[in-house]
């Protein structure tokens, strides 16, 4: 783990080691949305319709809407109507109640403060908009992560900056770049410049592109880099980051 060579033991590293004092902002969902803003604009972000700590006992805003916990991974309910709500509410409540990360050692995460955040929900009916998570790799996008039907059989296509396929074959065509694709690149460039590696989420909705989240544990490390080879060369761009200057 001192010596990393994989993608995935360049994270279990950083969980280990890394205690930079930024990072726990960029994974505060509330915090990070203010330092997007402040570099790319405000017309890339999420609304926020609330932020607190307690849900009220009935929602105020009108469906459909999302829920999450400010500090978390893979954690959201979707109210798509007001039915929904008590099942958010009970979620909100169990996440609340325990500090995420700690056990799978995310530092990062626990620095995070408790709370709760409720955005519009952006996808179209059942369906969740692509999700496009960009490596960034001493500020620059080497593969870009095309996150598919998340909702239900949900499936992922790494394509590389060139927008050619580097995971393998599936039964699923490869996905079409998005039209933004080159905004987006610069984007999640322009929010990781001063790091080694962050992912940088992002979705386009109607042609716009949206910030999603920045991650800085993908898969917490736990997750199997495919093909193997992948993963050492993932490694190998986290390693030359770190030896940059």
């Amino acid at each position: 783990m001192r010596e990393p060579q994989l993608f995935t033991e360049w994270v279990q590293h950083r969980k280990l080691f890394d205690r930079d004092v930024r990072l726990p902002v960029l994974l505060d969902k509330v915090a990070v949305k203010a330092l997007v803003a402040a570099m790319l604009g405000a017309e890339w972000i999420i609304p926020t319709l609330w932020q607190g700590n307690d849900l009220p006992h009935l929602t105020p805003w009108p469906t459909p809407l999302v829920v999450k916990p400010r500090g978390g991974c893979n954690q959201v309910a979707f109210v798509r109507k007001i039915d929904d709500w008590p099942m958010a509410r009970r979620m909100a409540r169990r996440w609340a109640g325990a500090r995420y990360g700690q056990w799978l050692d995310e530092w990062a995460y626990g620095k995070v403060p408790r709370g709760l955040i409720v955005e519009p929900y952006i996808g179209s009916d059942q369906i969740l908009p692509i999700d496009y998570k960009c490596f960034v790799f001493g500020g620059r996008v080497e593969f870009v992560q095309v996150h598919l039907n998340r909702a239900s059989a949900h499936r992922w296509i790494v394509m590389d900056r060139r927008w050619r396929r580097v995971s393998p074959a599936t039964s699923d065509p490869d996905p079409i770049a998005p039209a933004t694709l080159d905004r987006i690149i610069i984007a999640a460039e322009t929010l990781a410049a001063d790091y080694d590696f962050l992912r940088a989420d992002f979705y386009e909705v109607d042609g716009v592109p949206l910030f999603g989240e920045l991650t800085v544990y993908p898969g917490s490390g736990l997750l199997p880099v495919v093909p193997p080879s992948l993963d050492r060369r993932m490694g190998e761009f986290w390693r030359a980051a770190r030896a940059a200057p």
